[in-house]
């Protein structure tokens, strides 16, 4: 594992206690980060924070502007700054046809995937501002680029997500404080086999690597978009795809 220097900052990764959000969390502790966890997982989150330190724990509903608000406060007050977020957070498809699209499902994803990616953007960049430095990085998804059938709402959602990303960034110019976003096709977490047997089919089916990809895989691209060396970029969509992505 290549070594990258995160020592002295302080991260926030939504959806922190599982799947990519953990796996980010245990490299960025071994690259010197302290981490808050954000994650309505609450027993995982007590359960992880006493295996590891340097962890903290916080219970949020990235989908509830008071809950996002109060955490971004509090995590700043107890670490004294917030340098980087990670928007992990997130829900997986409803296999089903536009015209057959359940509108509570419809909404679900909408509002977790992309709605909640704005609300902890909107919470911690005034943190990030007083220092005049942060590093954001936000979870799409191959399928935001490529709009595959029957995905409709989650193909939405992290489309949604590349384009606030693209807003943001260039909102922030100014300082430093970069965001970009990462775009993995599938990957082996508890979400992607909470799936229909369908939809796993049909996602690793449509990786030319003819796999998986691997939660460590998405954290060491993440944990360098995270760096001070990800200095240059911004706005930037980065792929992770198995060789899937077309553009």
């Amino acid at each position: 594992m290549n070594s990258i220097d995160l020592q002295g900052r302080v991260a926030v990764i939504t959806g922190g206690a599982s799947g990519i959000g953990l796996e980010t969390a245990l490299r960025f502790l071994s690259s010197g980060a302290r981490v808050a966890l954000w994650d309505l997982n609450e027993d995982q989150g007590r359960k992880l924070i006493g295996q590891n330190s340097g962890l903290s724990f916080y219970r949020v509903d990235v989908n509830d502007d008071q809950s996002v608000d109060a955490a971004a406060a509090a995590t700043a007050n107890d670490f004294g700054r917030i340098d980087i977020l990670v928007n992990s957070a997130g829900v997986g498809n409803i296999r089903h046809t536009v015209a057959g699209y359940p509108v509570d499902g419809w909404r679900r994803i909408i509002d977790i995937n992309l709605t909640g990616t704005f609300l902890c953007c909107r919470a911690v960049v005034p943190y990030m501002l007083q220092t005049n430095y942060g590093r954001i990085i936000n979870i799409s998804s191959v399928a935001g680029k490529e709009g595959p059938q029957f995905a409709s709402a989650y193909a939405a959602s992290k489309a949604g997500v590349i384009g606030l990303t693209k807003s943001l960034a260039k909102e922030l110019l100014d300082t430093d404080i970069r965001v970009n976003t990462i775009t993995p096709a599938a990957v082996e977490t508890a979400l992607f086999h909470e799936m229909s047997e369908e939809s796993q089919k049909a996602s690793k089916g449509r990786i030319p690597l003819g796999r998986l990809g691997q939660p460590a895989e998405v954290a060491a691209m993440i944990a360098w978009l995270a760096s001070e060396e990800c200095s240059f970029s911004t706005g930037a969509v980065f792929d992770l795809s198995g060789g899937k992505a077309t553009y």
